[in-house]
């Protein structure tokens, strides 16, 4: 049974969650179930430790921050295979995941070292002579980080390291299908010199997570989930700083002047990648008409080529959701769009927890397909005429996280930036890309707030001003 992680040590409790491979549904491990108490516990150290925490110096925090990418660069191959057991992402998505940890406390470690204070001449009226302003931006307080099944290792990273980075202590909750990967960052991170209570890690299940969100000592809340979920809390805690990395309903848009071939293959492999589940999976593609007849059969071509069966297989770029469940309710929401009258162009099929990826087209604009978000391998293509019609359909959603046009032409790249309702543009690309130090987060559902670790570190501190007077400026 794997341990959680109380306050920097490892502890266990009176129960223990039994985690299976989405796959097969072998036991791939259990892990340890903190006690009320425990909890509590891990909580009452947090608010011990802030004041230390806040006073760390930059290097100690740094370097704790480099010890981490240093040992999952270290551990790759064994992290990425617990990765692939316990979510069921093929291999060779788990190994891109451990990649984009490992950059993600190397790049929490240089933000570190940068982070620092500024001044600001006060000056400027005679009544100020000799005032200066120094600048600094301070922690909030604990951070609450509740972290999603679908990159159980990476999210779990965006959740931590900007916390180390900022000199806040974190209590973390990982998906109680998932814990595995967040327990053993917990390990790594007792490897370190970190003082005691500054992390916990607590598989707690989600009907206990309430009581965490509720407590006063943890000011900020750091959540990455569903839509329902991720607004209930902030209406649950509003005097709490709260960040939400919600859902999405990826779009692409396929203009003339695109290298078809290049968008086909992205789009098609984009669309599948962790079977669909990311925020940023491709859903809808608005191709240019003129140009729909040559695209489709290259899009349908690459989506029927992708390599789909057991996760375990190198090779292997599909594999199955996180469950059975999940597939199933892809499933019927496919259905229930070829009911109202959609064609299947690809795929259309399941078996236990894996979903075929899926082309549709003539998807009816209520359904739920084209609405909501599928969070499986399932993506659906319309015929526009022209930017106008293809920005006005992007934005034809409540979502707006990140979004990608295909397109050479600089200026529709900028009208594309200005004009389109989303967290971030990608030109030239799937909107599934994400730079692990960029600003990354969206607007209407899909949240507020945004990661990236600067842009995280931004989000649990707060700007607290010192003048000094009398000086001989």
């Amino acid at each position: 049974m794997t341990p959680f992680w109380l306050a920097g040590r490892p502890a266990t409790g009176d129960d223990e969650l039994t985690v299976t491979h989405p796959y097969d549904g072998r036991v791939v491990g259990t892990a340890a179930v903190p006690t009320p108490a425990q909890v509590e516990e891990a909580v009452a150290a947090a608010d011990a430790v802030r004041a230390a925490a806040a006073a760390l110096p930059l290097h100690v925090r740094a370097e704790a921050l480099a010890h981490v990418s240093r040992r999952l660069a270290e551990r790759a191959d064994e992290i990425a295979r617990l990765i692939t057991g316990e979510n069921g992402k093929p291999l060779m998505w788990a190994r891109t995941e451990v990649a984009r940890a490992v950059s993600t406390f190397r790049f929490a470690a240089e933000e570190t070292r940068r982070w620092s204070g500024t001044t600001q001449r006060l000056d400027t009226d005679p009544a100020a002579a000799g005032r200066m302003a120094y600048i600094s931006r301070v922690p909030r307080g604990p951070v609450l980080g509740i972290a999603p099944f679908n990159f159980p290792l990476n999210l779990t990273a965006h959740k931590i390291a900007p916390a180390i980075a900022v000199g806040t202590p974190i209590v973390v909750k990982p998906a109680p299908a998932t814990p595995l990967s967040a327990l053993l960052l917990g390990e790594l991170l007792a490897e370190t010199d970190l003082p005691a209570g500054m992390f916990s890690v607590l598989p707690v299940p989600n009907d206990r997570a309430g009581d965490l969100v509720d407590d006063p000592r943890l000011p900020i809340v750091s959540f990455t989930g569903s839509v329902p979920v991720g607004w209930s809390i902030r209406d649950r805690v509003p005097r709490k700083h709260v960040t939400l990395e919600l859902g999405g309903n990826g779009a692409a848009v396929v203009l003339p002047d695109a290298d078809l071939d290049w968008a086909a293959s992205r789009i098609a492999l984009f669309s599948n990648y962790q079977a669909g589940q990311s925020c940023i999976a491709v859903q809808r593609v608005y191709v240019d008409r003129s140009v729909q007849d040559e695209f489709l059969p290259r899009l349908v071509a690459a989506v029927d080529g992708l390599v789909t069966g057991d996760p375990w297989d190198d090779g292997t770029q599909v594999g199955p959701l996180v469950s059975e469940d999940a597939a199933r309710r892809v499933e019927g929401w496919v259905d229930e769009a070829v009911a109202a009258g959609a064609r299947v162009l690809a795929g259309g099929t399941r078996e236990g927890a894996t979903y075929a990826p899926t082309v549709l087209a003539d998807v009816p604009a209520d359904a739920k397909v084209a609405r909501e978000e599928v969070f499986g391998p399932v993506l659906l293509v319309q015929a526009v005429d022209g930017v106008d019609e293809a920005f006005k359909l992007v934005n034809d959603s409540a979502f707006g996280l990140q979004a990608g046009v295909f397109t050479r032409n600089l200026d529709i790249a900028f009208r594309a930036h200005r004009e389109l309702e989303v967290g971030g543009v990608v030109i030239g690309d799937v909107p599934s890309y994400r730079a692990d130090q960029m600003p990354y987060g969206g607007v209407k559902d899909s949240g507020v707030g945004r990661e990236g670790l600067r842009s995280a570190m931004t989000d649990y501190t707060e700007e607290k001003v010192m003048v000094l007077t009398g000086l001989p400026l």
